[in-house]
């Protein structure tokens, strides 16, 4: 459930609201001229995404390409090994 609060109030008491909110998960709608004009939420916990390195395994495990097909894996190398270089554990976030 949200709680709403004047915008009058929420510049007063920002702090105790930041707080309120991270650590009891209370939510807010600032109400401004009568009418909502924003919410105040925690932020949604970031999950741990993909790295780069599990891209190039996912990758590699792509089926390959017969004989004929030739052109298109040098367009794919050539892409591939004219970008720069990444830092393994960089993640995708």
């Amino acid at each position: 459930m949200q709680t709403a609060i004047s915008s009058t109030e929420a510049v007063r008491n920002f702090s105790e609201l930041l707080n309120n909110i991270k650590y009891r998960g209370d939510r807010y709608t600032v109400i401004r001229g009568g009418k909502p004009a924003a919410s105040l939420v925690p932020v949604e916990p970031i999950r741990s995404g993909a790295t780069l390195a599990d891209l190039r395994k996912i990758v590699q495990a792509f089926p390959h390409l017969d004989r004929s097909d030739t052109s298109f894996e040098a367009d794919v190398i050539d892409a591939a090994s004219s970008q720069p270089s990444m830092p393994e554990a960089l993640s995708w976030e």
